[in-house]
């Protein structure tokens, strides 16, 4: 069966069980890659993924089974197992789905263009080889995915999809003789192959700063200053500031510091943060939400206010606070009215940050760890690339008063990030 005929059968099944509430989603995903090991083409090759996914809800009691199989027998088993997970699940009256309607959404590149591909890959790799030639790339994998889906519920909730995109991941280090820097990665996604390859994303940047990092110094001693994180970098440290303070989980056991705080400043006025799967920049993003609604753009962080908090409707319902509008993680920063350049001529010593590697921060927000691919800012200016440097830092602290947000945004396919300058942090060299 394909994946609309699978959803309608299982969906069938699924009305037998005796569920009062039940869903099925059908997708389908043919990918084509190219892989480079070395700066060598090593690989050409086609997947082919079936996934279904199956919920129901009978007397309070949610039973979910994920299966890789479309044929009749696989779906009546996975039917029989769903419902035994409900029978053995605690009795629960938070979990829901919801009415919708019938829709269809056509996303993307759903065919794509692999002979165009190849050519934009090879381009990449000579203008490396050109343009950066200290810069060696030990992996590449660039490919092109479609698929088609539909998301079927009791609730006469019926979405059908047929998507596509162009993904690229790279993953390259500096090199000089005997000399190295630091590996780094890049990862964007585009729906379009109009633009070289170089140019999308912060690629450019990022295999620049790989040559610079080859020679580092030692940053002295130990002081508390300004860090500026790149955009890919800032994307990092919001999806941590989002994760401590207004998901699931720490809304749920009432760990946030924010899980009072609807309504109230939290963030610099000039902070806005939006999970925007519609957003132009954004490709391929989320349309529907696993319990049945479609998704809407909403704002996390509006000026500096919390807006909302991003829950499922199950801790919704266990909280009494709304279900966030979508489920997507799809970040959209508004840029600032300054430059980096002219946010970084305030500095008079300081760090920029384009990766940082550090664990989970604390329930107070205190995190702490090693920045990487970092230089240092010096009297106004970027300076030398720094070796591992430590920083340290609270999350809700630094968001509060910002020393800037820049004018210019790096676009990926899933987020639009500027950079973002904050004070306050303990830099300190190893």
């Amino acid at each position: 069966m394909n994946a609309h005929e699978t959803a309608a059968y299982a969906l069938k099944k699924l009305s037998q069980t005796g569920a009062q509430q039940y869903s099925c989603e059908a997708h389908t995903a043919e990918k084509r890659e190219f892989n480079v090991d070395g700066g060598l083409f090593s690989l050409l090759r086609t997947t082919i993924d079936n996934r279904l996914d199956l919920t129901l809800i009978k007397d309070h009691r949610r039973g979910k089974v994920l299966i890789n199989s479309f044929s009749a027998e696989a779906v009546d088993s996975a039917v029989s197992d769903c419902l035994a997970s409900a029978g053995s699940a605690q009795e629960d009256p938070a979990w829901q789905l919801y009415e919708g309607t019938q829709k269809s959404f056509t996303l993307g590149t759903p065919q794509g263009d692999m002979d165009r591909l190849f050519q934009r890959s090879r381009e990449l790799l000579e203008t490396i080889k050109r343009d950066y030639p200290k810069v060696m790339v030990e992996q590449m994998i660039v490919e092109h995915e479609s698929a088609k889906g539909i998301y079927m519920n009791s609730l006469g909730a019926e979405y059908e999809t047929l998507e596509g995109s162009y993904s690229l991941s790279l993953m390259f280090s500096g090199h000089d003789g005997d000399k190295t820097s630091s590996f780094n990665g890049a990862g964007v996604s585009t729906d379009s192959l109009d633009t070289p390859l170089i140019e999308l994303g912060a690629l450019r940047q990022l295999l620049s700063d790989a040559e610079k990092q080859i020679d580092t110094v030692a940053t002295d001693g130990k002081f508390v200053g300004p860090v500026v994180f790149t955009p890919d970098c800032a994307g990092s440290m919001i999806y941590e500031l989002l994760g401590n303070f207004v998901t699931d989980g720490v809304i749920l056991d009432g760990t946030s510091l924010w899980k009072d705080k609807l309504g109230q400043m939290v963030a610099d006025p000039g902070l806005t943060i939006s999970a925007a799967p519609l957003h132009p920049a954004i490709v391929c993003g989320e349309r529907y939400t696993s319990d049945g609604r479609v998704s809407q753009d909403y704002d996390i962080i509006k000026d500096g206010r919390l807006s909302a908090f991003a829950l499922s409707s199950y801790v919704a319902n266990k909280t009494g606070h709304k279900a966030a509008p979508n489920s997507s993680y799809s970040l959209i920063v508004p840029a600032g009215s300054r430059s980096i350049r002219d946010i970084i001529a305030g500095i008079d010593r300081g760090l920029l940050v384009s990766r940082f590697s550090g664990g989970s921060p604390s329930s107070s927000g205190d995190f702490s760890g090693v920045a990487k691919n970092s230089f240092l800012i010096e009297n106004g200016q970027i300076g030398p690339a720094v070796s591992e440097t430590m920083i340290s830092g609270n999350l809700a602290g630094m968001f509060e008063k910002l020393r800037g947000i820049s004018s210019e945004r790096v676009q990926d396919g899933s987020t639009l990030m500027p950079y973002i300058a904050v004070d306050g942090i303990t830099i300190s060299g190893k």
